[in-house]
């Protein structure tokens, strides 16, 4: 995997564009085939409508792509099998809960969804829900994962004034800091009561991150190198 970029920008210019993907045609038959079986797996998973991007381009601080909707099951056998189309990424935001005493707050993907096992910040991989006449609201799709990962709604963070678009390979992570006025701890108890009063939470566990000892080998490389960044600035400004 190549090592991460980031581009920090302040304007996300995102628009939707209709487009047949030519791998989702040629590999109809492999694709359903995949999906069959990962469906089988985890019956719960459900072949519904996302969005990817083509044509990103980082300009100052503009970050400028071209989204196009297909279906669940070829972008899982996209990813899972190595994302073939080179010309596509996955372009998705997170909410990054940063904690008064300076925690990131974490989830732990649960059992029954496509990312098991995988802890990282309230993302999810944009759909039809998240277009505006021909924009995608990125803005908005975070705001909506955050509230249905962790019950927080708008009241309980202050958005960051910018994006940190993290780029591994063929996806790219466009990170905004979200600001808690409680501590780490506190935060932890209140998304863990949340989760109890659910059936079928999408999280399995809480995670609070103050550092790289907190690692573990299940967070991607693009939410690692996102803390790393933040917490050198931080250094920078002591």
């Amino acid at each position: 995997m190549t090592a991460p970029i980031i581009h920090r920008v302040t304007t996300l210019d995102l628009k939707f564009e209709p487009w047949d993907w030519p791998f989702a045609q040629a590999r109809r038959g492999e694709i359903d085939a995949h999906f069959a079986v990962k469906q089988r797996e985890k019956p719960s998973l459900w072949n519904g409508r996302v969005l990817l991007g083509r044509k990103p381009e980082f300009a100052g601080e503009r970050f400028t792509a071209r989204y196009f909707e297909t279906d669940f099951a070829s972008f899982l056998a996209w990813r899972d099998w190595g994302c073939p189309d080179k010309d596509v990424f996955n372009g998705f935001g997170m909410g990054a809960l940063r904690c008064v005493d300076g925690a990131f707050v974490m989830g732990e993907m649960s059992g029954h969804t496509a990312n098991e096992g995988r802890i990282y910040f309230p993302s999810g991989t944009p759909d039809p829900n998240d277009i505006r006449g021909d924009t995608v609201d990125i803005a908005g799709s975070v705001v909506r994962e955050v509230g249905e990962e962790t019950g927080l709604s708008l009241e309980d963070y202050q958005l960051g004034a910018h994006w940190d678009c993290v780029v591994t390979g063929p996806s790219i992570a466009m990170m905004r800091l979200l600001h808690v006025a409680i501590s780490g701890e506190a935060m932890r108890a209140r998304i863990e009561a949340n989760l109890a009063r659910q059936a079928e939470p999408e999280l399995a566990a809480i995670y609070l991150v103050r550092g790289p000892a907190d690692f573990t080998a299940t967070m991607p490389r693009f939410v690692t190198a996102f803390v790393e960044r933040q917490l050198a600035l931080a250094e920078t400004r002591r």
